[in-house]
């Protein structure tokens, strides 16, 4: 059974930083693609971030400069290392995976996914 857990979410002041970890399993995902996304209260889930299994990424404009995202396969694990965090940034923020070589900005081409975890970032 495929399972993807993210943990590292929390309460960050604006300008601090946070570390979000995907650990995945129930199979190998080094070739897999995984992606971030977020979904603040009202809003519409967006993309955040993705690297394929080259370890090549790709960022939202929203958060270029700003987050990085980077995978481990040995462990199964992609992190995304946010930076420079605004109010904006304050979402729900869930881990996704697929089984496909390329990249894709669209949830709906993912697989599995996470529970989410929870970012406030306080002004």
């Amino acid at each position: 059974q495929v399972q993807l857990v993210e943990s590292g979410g929390g309460l960050v002041q604006a300008g601090g930083s946070l570390r979000l970890s995907c650990a995945a399993s129930g199979r190998s995902f080094g070739w897999y693609t995984m992606a971030w996304f977020r979904q603040a209260p009202g809003k519409e889930r967006e993309f955040v971030a993705a690297v394929i299994w080259t370890g090549g990424t790709y960022c939202a404009n929203s958060v270029k400069g700003r987050f990085t995202v980077s995978r481990d396969n040995a462990k199964n694990t992609m992190y995304l290392q946010m930076t420079n965090m605004q109010s904006e940034d304050t979402a729900v923020y869930t881990c996704t995976a697929r089984p496909d070589r390329s990249y894709s900005p669209f949830y709906q081409d993912y697989n599995y996914c996470g529970q989410g975890t929870q970012v406030t970032v306080s002004s």
